[in-house]
């Protein structure tokens, strides 16, 4: 076994969100979700290689396996394309559900190329944001739920100090999710500049939030149907800026990634 420590979708140098790339595992289901409960790392990713020469993803959080986490196949695209002889790009898919990804290096930064997904359909009560967040909630637009392969529930509000002052129900996020085949909130804010900041609530574990979210940020892409960098970080004090380029059936995800020491 062979594993790689990366810091992902930093803004500044050191910084990013840690993600566990790990090589010629063997191992079960269940032996890689108890390898990712014990790093306690906030995402895991095995890369596993196929005899016909296909490059399999399989993502472990400390709490579940997810169909996808786009900070950690950053993570895995470092390791892929930054080898002697490493292709400029390559084609992987992912273990759950088979979904097709492109990874390839634009100067400093790594890409992450998908389709848009097909989202639950589910009806969003009134009242839902409010007890999601467990505050009373005045959204500056209708709640959605977007999915570029990990379905988000996204919910804007006003401005970064509403966005950075939230402390959700997170267990109920959890129960709420797991009914609609949803995983998580992420609650976002347009800034001055044009720029978007937000966060994302997942995790059961408050102290685990989530520096960079690259599939809430591609969800976001998709439903506003535009290209945009998004900052996230601020309260993990881990700064991260996420850019997502947006074309009609095409999304690409990108930012740096750099070695942990």
């Amino acid at each position: 076994m062979t594993i790689h420590l990366l810091k992902c979708f930093g803004a500044t140098p050191g910084g990013g969100n840690p993600a566990l790339v790990v090589e010629h595992d063997t191992g079960t289901e269940t032996e890689r979700q108890q390898f990712a409960r014990e790093r306690q790392v906030s995402a895991c990713v095995f890369i596993d290689r196929q005899p016909d020469g296909a490059i399999v993803l399989d993502y472990f959080y400390p709490h579940t396996r997810s169909p996808l986490c786009l900070h950690a196949t950053l993570a895995a695209a470092h390791v892929l394309l930054a080898a002697p002889g490493a292709p400029a790009s390559v084609t992987v898919r992912t273990a759950m559900r088979g979904q097709s990804l492109m990874l390839a290096r634009r100067g400093a930064d790594l890409l992450i190329g998908l389709a848009p997904q097909t989202a639950p359909s589910v009806e969003i009560e009134r009242y839902l944001p409010s007890e999601l967040m467990g505050q009373h909630m005045h959204l500056a637009s209708p709640p959605v739920v977007a999915s570029i392969g990990s379905p988000k529930l996204l919910l804007e509000v006003a401005d970064s100090t509403t966005l950075r002052a939230l402390r959700p129900n997170l267990e109920l996020i959890a129960d709420w999710g797991r009914l609609h085949g949803v995983n998580g909130c992420y609650v976002y804010c347009k800034l001055a500049d044009g720029h978007y900041e937000g966060r994302n609530f997942n995790h059961p574990d408050p102290a685990m939030e989530d520096s960079a979210t690259g599939v809430a940020a591609g969800a976001l892409a998709l439903h506003l149907q535009q290209s945009l960098s998004l900052s996230q970080g601020h309260v993990t004090q881990q700064p991260c800026l996420i850019r997502v380029e947006y074309a009609e059936g095409e999304i690409w995800v990108g930012g740096m990634v750099q070695s942990s020491t």
